[in-house]
């Protein structure tokens, strides 16, 4: 990315160059603002490096020495730091006792620590270069900056050898004067995060320095960003403003509602709704059940059927293409009919294996058929709470797939299960576990996917039922405050003989489609989203700290419901786990492709049975685009470099015709990674989408209009 060096300017003037630069260094040291201004500078949703020279400030206040000099700098820069600095650069002749202080600041507002060397008049030998990249790391730099003055290209040479030893995005070298120009642009093909530029011609801030419009030129060409992001690829004016884009509604507590409403004793009223495949699919089911259901535009109407258990004489369920909706209406299904229940599907859920239903569904009574599993009686009673039910003889890895006959009915009982295939049966038996006459105990060993488990609680809760849960987990548990990454068991106490009471309830955003757009607005351009609540408990709410980790810049307006904006930032290789969301897996991947150095996305043995092998179809796609990817245990590794890099070394992702899988996340994934790709990429199966998203690709192309 390219930084403008700004200087000499008010705080109006610095705010109208930000509407048009990527990003920006604010020299504190030659810029006339007070403390006010800059905390209203560097809560700019542009990437900011502060920057504030002790010689400067003694230069230009001569009453002032080192030390008072010093604390000037220090008490400018603290300020930025906590109004929202995404760098701040010391150079390493700072006093070291301000370093401190500074990476202290730093280090507690989530600030890159940048430490600096500069030799304006010669570049020094290569033993020197090493030892002052050295010190500067010693002394706690997260990025260490060195900018010589070149003479010849042996100069130039000395200085971008550096990059040989330095990690990626860790370095950014090059040489000051005509000799070093080149190095200016040079060093994003070496792998630099950033490097800088003058504002225009004649506003340089160092010799050699380029105008920020023409090294726009030298880089990105004729590359378009995308959404209304600040760019000066064009011509250096700011992209036409768009409007934030509507997320669609979550099908995920979509589908929990709509069947819990159609089980409720009333009518529901469900807003905020948007349709697609697996939410009509739900729909269907629930009329099935007999409840009535009305659509009026973002609003469903169900009349309820005001379930109790055995009270239906079912036959066939048939349930789309949704995993989740086969998962949930299994228990469903087998607590409400009298006898036997067919669950059918089509497309892909016909080929997924759904392993480990056969153990769990055994210890309540139901046998999968089809299945290799037998099941036990479970009939055993003690204190008005079913009794132990001893585990089936089959294992938890037998598998089953759709259609099943699921023969109940489903009972109460102490159990214990595991979660390492997922939460979506678990939500499944804690939708009907409280409409049995007694209670039951359920323990989940090894629980994936949590956060859903608890966005099917929220649901219930809002319809009337009640489910106590405890989250235990090991020392690592209790040392993160509750973290569920490392909950290790989760017991759920299920009060029997309860019923759901009809309720209005609204339907939040989908952060699973929202994730993908803010991959794109992260990596090629701006994007503003609009329809999605940050205190969610979806699962795939994850993408945002993904971001934030891999150095995104993300801003919220008007609290927790308002537009959230992402856009560029130089982006940096990151270590995250999906076990909790692997719908995330594909626009992550892609994400990773454009974050310089080496990523690792842990948990692809989530990935097995979605709507195709994820986890092969991810390695797949990405060498295909000539990404280093591979598969490590249990981590997609994948190794990737900035768009900057990319466009400079001429090494885009590799376009052409490309599957989709039949795979909605994969279709998305691909689109994303058809910005940054040569030549386009023609997707096989676009109509996918429409299981989660059917607007999707028109949404999209909005984008990069």
């Amino acid at each position: 990315m390219i930084c403008t060096v700004v200087q000499g300017k008010s705080l109006d003037e610095i705010q109208e160059i930000l509407e048009h630069c990527e990003m920006a260094e604010i020299r504190l040291d030659r810029c006339p603002l007070s403390d006010s201004d800059i905390r209203i500078c560097f809560s700019s949703d542009v990437p900011l490096v502060a920057t504030c020279r002790v010689s400067e400030v003694l230069a230009s206040d001569p009453s002032l020495n080192s030390v008072s000099a010093s604390m000037v700098c220090e008490k400018k820069l603290v300020a930025a730091i906590e109004a929202g600095a995404r760098y701040v650069d010391v150079e390493l002749e700072a006093p070291r006792s301000m370093a401190k202080r500074v990476r202290k600041s730093a280090m507690e507002n989530g600030t890159i620590f940048i430490r600096s060397y500069h030799n304006f008049e010669a570049t020094d030998s290569q033993a020197a270069l090493s030892a002052v990249a050295d010190k500067c790391q010693r002394e706690g730099a997260q990025i260490v900056k060195i900018v010589t003055m070149a003479s010849c290209a042996a100069d130039v040479n000395r200085v971008m050898s550096l990059y040989d030893d330095a990690d990626p995005g860790t370095l950014i070298a090059f040489c000051m004067g005509e000799a070093g120009r080149e190095s200016r642009t040079g060093c994003l093909m070496k792998g630099a995060p950033y490097t800088y530029a003058s504002l225009s011609e004649g506003d340089e801030a160092a010799s050699g320095q380029i105008p920020a419009g023409q090294m726009a030129k030298e880089i990105y060409g004729d590359f378009r960003f995308i959404g209304n992001a600040p760019s000066e690829s064009a011509n250096g004016t700011a992209l036409t403003e768009s409007a934030p884009l509507v997320m669609p509604a979550s099908k995920s507590f979509a589908q929990r509602a709509i069947i819990a409403a159609a089980l409720a004793d009333g009518e529901s009223t469900l807003s905020g709704y948007s349709p697609c495949g697996d939410s009509a699919s739900a729909i269907e089911t629930a009329r099935e059940l007999g409840a009535e259901v009305s659509e009026d535009g973002d609003t469903l109407r169900i009349k309820g059927i005001a379930a109790s258990p055995e009270s239906l004489d079912l036959s066939c369920i048939h349930v789309g293409e949704s995993g989740l909706l086969a998962r949930i209406m299994i228990p469903v299904s087998t607590m409400l009919s009298k006898g036997a229940v067919v669950l059918e599907g089509e497309k892909s859920l016909l080929s997924r294996p759904m392993t480990g239903l056969c153990a769990i569904m055994d210890r309540f009574s139901v046998v999968l058929a089809g299945a290799s599993a037998p099941g036990g009686d479970g009939s055993d009673t003690v204190d008005g709470t079913s009794g132990v039910v001893p585990a089936a003889s089959g294992s938890d890895d037998d598998t089953v797939t759709v259609p099943v006959t699921a023969s109940g009915p489903l009972k109460p009982a102490r159990a214990e299960i595991s979660g390492k295939h997922g939460s979506q049966i678990i939500s499944g038996l804690l939708m009907s576990l409280p409409l049995l006459e007694k209670s039951s105990f359920v323990t989940v060993h090894d629980p994936k996917s949590i956060p859903y488990m608890y966005m099917t609680l929220d649901v219930l809760k809002k319809f009337g039922l009640k489910v106590s849960s405890e989250m235990m987990g090991g020392r690592d548990f209790i040392e993160s405050g509750g973290d569920w990454s490392y909950c290790t068991d989760i017991e759920f106490r299920i009060k029997g003989g309860q019923r759901y009471r009809s309720a209005d309830f609204r339907i939040e955003g989908d952060w699973s489609t929202a994730a993908v757009f803010l991959v794109a607005g992260a990596v090629f351009g701006r994007v503003e989203l609009s329809g999605l609540d940050t205190t969610s408990i979806q699962a795939d709410l994850s993408i945002m700290d993904i971001l934030i980790e891999a150095g995104a810049s993300l801003s919220q307006l008007d609290g927790d419901r308002g537009i959230v904006a992402v856009q560029r930032a130089p982006l940096n290789a990151f270590t995250t786990d999906l076990s909790n969301c692997p719908d995330l897996f594909p626009a992550v991947a892609v994400l990773a492709a454009f974050c310089q150095g080496r990523s690792y996305i842990h948990g692809t043995d989530r990935l097995a049975h979605k709507e195709c092998d994820r986890a092969s179809a991810i390695t797949a796609m990405l060498e295909q685009m000539g990404v280093d990817a591979r598969i490590e245990g249990n981590a997609l590794s994948v190794d990737g470099h900035s768009l900057a890099q990319r466009l400079l070394t001429g090494s885009l992702l590799k376009g052409g015709r490309y599957s989709s899988f039949h795979d909605h996340r994969m279709a998305m994934a691909l689109a994303v990674a058809g910005l940054g790709a040569s030549p386009v990429i023609e997707i096989d199966d676009k109509e996918c989408v429409a299981k989660s998203c059917p607007g999707f690709f028109e949404v999209f192309g909005s984008l990069v209009k």
